[in-house]
């Protein structure tokens, strides 16, 4: 097990074990090259006994996220991701090849016990209670929608999100 210091990649790794999936966890210290560029790396090379084995880049967020407003507002099913991780993302799954799929794993880190309902994957770590959702780079890429051009990051509108994720279960 690689030392995992973002405690939801740890959460999700914790998850693989405890489920008995195989998965390689990708060391965030070194860097590769494809066609004279660096890629970032992902966290973690699944490998599925139904169907395509996964490149797994985890994006951890809150569930609820409450926004630092006056209001406190809480929201739901935040996905950001930068647009760069889809790019690389796409070009990993296209140097490993058609037996691997490249899926963002949302990992939720569940603000409140009665949340895990929204959840068929979810996973105690830590004292901490985390839902697991996966969805395609190919999917996700095709819906995006540019969030801040400043930071470079996109998100799918909530209700398509929601459509079109899945399980990580239903993966594996």
């Amino acid at each position: 097990m690689v030392k995992r210091l973002i405690h939801y990649e740890a959460a999700f790794e914790d998850f693989l074990r405890q489920r008995g999936t195989p998965y390689v966890a990708v060391d965030e210290a070194k860097k590769a090259l494809f066609a004279g560029a660096a890629l970032k790396s992902f966290d973690f090379v699944v490998y599925s006994s139904t169907g395509q084995n996964l490149l797994v880049d985890v994006k951890g967020r809150k569930f609820p996220y409450v926004s630092g407003g006056p209001t406190g507002q809480k929201r739901f099913w935040e996905n950001w991701v930068e647009r760069a991780d889809l790019d690389d993302l796409g070009r990993w799954q296209e140097v490993f090849g058609r037996d691997f799929q490249a899926m963002i794993v949302f990992a939720y880190l569940l603000g409140e016990p009665g949340l895990a309902a929204q959840f068929t994957d979810v996973h105690l770590f830590r004292q901490d209670w985390y839902g697991f959702v996966a969805v395609s780079v190919e999917i996700y890429a095709q819906h995006a929608r540019l969030r801040s051009p400043a930071w470079q990051t996109v998100s799918m509108p909530t209700r398509l999100f929601r459509e079109m994720l899945a399980p990580v279960s239903s993966y594996l």
